[in-house]
Formats: structure tokens, sequence, C-alpha cells
């Protein structure tokens, strides 16, 4: 008989997905599957819909908890497993019928310790594949100390070697468990972050695959981002950071995991902040951007976390005039009541400057390459490209300053 993989499902107010989520899972090709699901005090149907689903097939055990957050569910879950293979579910996304076929085709093939997928993200009714920056292959050796150098930066500002999600994964247990139950419960951003990296790094071969049979559901309430301060969420990052840092200082420094890390949380601190965040005067010259937009007219390019909060503190701000917001995926954002138009449009707008609202180099080159094929002069065209000075100078300003200060 085949090993058994236990799935684990963390479930939070999702009753709209959540029977299309579990269908996936039982229908899978691999058949021996533990699948559990856990409950975390959700106060809608949710419950009895697992109760359901636990009465239909005997692989479904189901946990019902007070509600603890995300990584309180998984740990959970994994505490009530008994699978050599580990993956994770979100409760709002489904899986093709191969995923998990194919992920532990990769494992028994390769012998690797973790096989890493794509995935693809679903946004009403278009899907995008994306797949990992380091290439597909079996990583052991000089070649895995490599991947370990560049799978939180991998030497382009913010952008992964290795996705952070765990849902795209498929672990054996011994490098798994320990990793997601040393997580602190008080992580709320970067959860999957704070599990995957370490658990990476206790792995003796990993095996990165094209598989992109995950399906991550983008959802409406999920695209409109809220507007709490950004403080609170500084306060949250914060405490991601330390502990990743306690995590990493016991590998080898040639691995440069802090410098990944530092490179990896300055931009997340950006995206969440809008890159508007001055305390006071002491960020370096023209930070985030390189050039002084105070009172120019300005375009914005991009509408998803880092645009919506980048517009939004510039409007509160009152120090910049927003000439328009564009984005590639503007009717799924007019469809969240954001002012977004077509890209094409961008042309007819008048303004001194674009700000191109993203920070992964790939998004950043393509929006670029529009522009300029639109016949934007590329002198206005903006986006961020911190020196290293301005990087560590920032990185230390969101890190300490933010202790008591907040931006509303």
């Amino acid at each position: 008989m085949e090993p058994l993989i236990s799935v684990i499902v963390p479930i939070y107010r999702i009753e709209r997905y959540l029977g299309i989520c579990i269908e996936s899972i039982l229908e899978q090709t691999y058949q021996n599957l533990e699948v559990i699901l856990v409950d975390d005090g959700s106060p809608d149907r949710c419950p009895e819909i697992c109760d359901l689903y636990a009465s239909k097939d005997s692989r479904i055990t189901v946990i019902h908890k007070e509600n603890g957050g995300l990584v309180s569910a998984r740990k959970a879950g994994i505490l009530a497993s008994h699978g050599e293979f580990i993956g994770v579910v979100d409760g709002d996304d489904r899986i093709g019928r191969g995923f998990y076929r194919s992920l532990y085709s990769a494992l028994s093939e390769s012998g690797a310790d973790v096989a890493i997928a794509g995935f693809s993200r679903d946004l009403f009714d278009q899907s995008q594949v994306i797949l990992n920056t380091l290439p597909s292959g079996v990583y052991e050796g000089d070649s895995l100390a490599e991947l370990y150098r560049q799978m939180l930066s991998c030497g382009r500002f913010h952008s992964f070697g290795v996705t952070t999600y765990l849902w795209n994964k498929l672990f054996r247990r011994e490098c798994m468990l320990q990793s997601q139950l040393n997580v602190d419960d008080g992580i709320s951003i970067g959860e999957d972050a704070a599990a995957v990296y370490p658990a990476l790094l206790k792995c003796k071969k990993i095996c990165i695959t094209d598989n992109c049979a995950y399906h991550y559901r983008q959802r409406e309430d999920s695209m409109l981002k809220q507007s709490q301060s950004f403080g609170k969420e500084a306060a949250s990052l914060r405490l991601l950071y330390r502990f990743l840092s306690r995590e990493f200082k016991c590998y080898p420094a040639e691995y440069r995991l802090k410098e990944q890390l530092d490179d990896w949380m300055l931009g997340t601190f950006i995206i969440r902040s809008g890159g508007v965040c001055r305390l006071n005067d002491s960020l370096p010259e023209g930070f985030p951007f390189a050039a002084d937009i105070r009172g120019r007219a300005v375009a914005v390019c991009g509408a998803g976390t880092f645009g919506q909060q980048l517009v939004r503190r510039m409007k509160q701000s009152g120090e910049y005039t927003i000439s328009g917001w564009y984005d590639d995926d503007y009717r799924e954002y007019r469809r969240c009541c954001m002012d977004v138009d077509p890209m094409h449009e961008i042309s007819a707008g008048k303004f001194d400057y674009i700000l191109i609202a993203k920070l992964d180099r790939a998004s950043v080159n393509s929006y670029r390459r529009e522009l300029l094929d639109l016949g934007i002069s590329h002198h206005k065209i903006l986006a961020i490209e911190p020196s290293d000075e301005a990087k560590r100078k920032a990185l230390s300003i969101y890190l300490n300053e933010y202790a008591g200060g907040d931006i509303h």
C-alpha cells in the first residue's frame, strides 16, 4: 500500500467554498489520504459542513476548537495527523485531481524530503499560472546550498527563489512537524513563511516541480485590502522578523539568510505601508522612489496590496496629486469598487511621473515594457529600486521607530 498522506485543512468563515475544497481533496487520484478538517471556531455553517462530510467518508477527521488563528489551527491538525507525508490546503482553495499524485511521485522518484509546486491563481473567471523563480529539478549538495542562498531573495529586490506558501508543498513528516509546532501563535502576517523556510533548512534534498494543480482562490474580499493602521501590522511583522532571525542563527553564514530576510522584510514593510512611511525626515532622500514626487501629478500602475496602500497613503498625506490609477486587471478591481482604469488609457492622462506599484522584478519589468510601448518617456517611469544603504536605513526605521508610532 502507498504511504499515508495527511492533508490538513484550517477552516474559518468560508462556508461558501468549503464543500468545493473538500470534494477536490476526496477526488484525488492518490487515495491513501487522511483529511483533517480543523474548524477554528468558525461562527458560520462550516462546523456542520465538516461533520456532514466526515459522515460520508471515513478518511475525514474533524477537529472543533476555539478560535486561535491560522497557526493554531495548523498545529492542531498536525498533532492529530499520522501520515508519513504532510500537506496543507486552505479551506477556500481547491486542488486538481492529480495534485498529490504528482507531488508524491516526485518525492518517490527523487528521494527528496519535500516536493514544491507552483500554483494557479484563480481570480473571478481568470487563472494565472505562477511558478517558483528557481527552476524545477532536484537540489542536493552544492545545488541545495545555492537554493538556500536564494530561497527568500534571489538577487533581485523582493523576489523569492521559492514561494513562501505552505499549501503548494508536500513534506516528509519529520521535516515539517517541529517547524510548524515552533511557530509563534501570535504571528498573523507571514504565517506560511515562518513554517516553510525553517522546514526547508531541515531537508537534505529538495525537489521543485512545475505542478500548478493547486488553485489559490483570490477572493473579492481579499483583493480589497483593509485600512487598519500600519502600526499594528508593523508590530506583527516585527514579531515575524524576530522569530525567523532566531531560527536562522544556527545555519552557515554562506546561506546569506539574514541578508535575504532583511531584503524580504523591507519589501513587505514597503508593501504594507504603501512606502509612505516617514515619521520624520530620517529616511534617505527619494525613498522609496528615486525622485521627490510631492506636489507633482502622479499616475499609479498596479492595484494590488502595494498599489492600494500607496494610493491610500498618498491621499491621506495631502502632499500628492493622483492623476490616475491603472491595472491590467482593472475589471476585477472595479468589481471591488476601486476606481481603476485599463493600462492602455494611461497615455491619454496628464502626469509628471508614473509610479509602478510592484516590487518583484518580473512585474516591474513587465509594466515598464508596457509603458514604454505606449510611448511613455522612461524618465517619467519610477519603480522601487533602493540602494543598499537606503534599504538598511529604511529597515531599521520600520523595525524600531514604529514601536510607538503609526500611520493611520
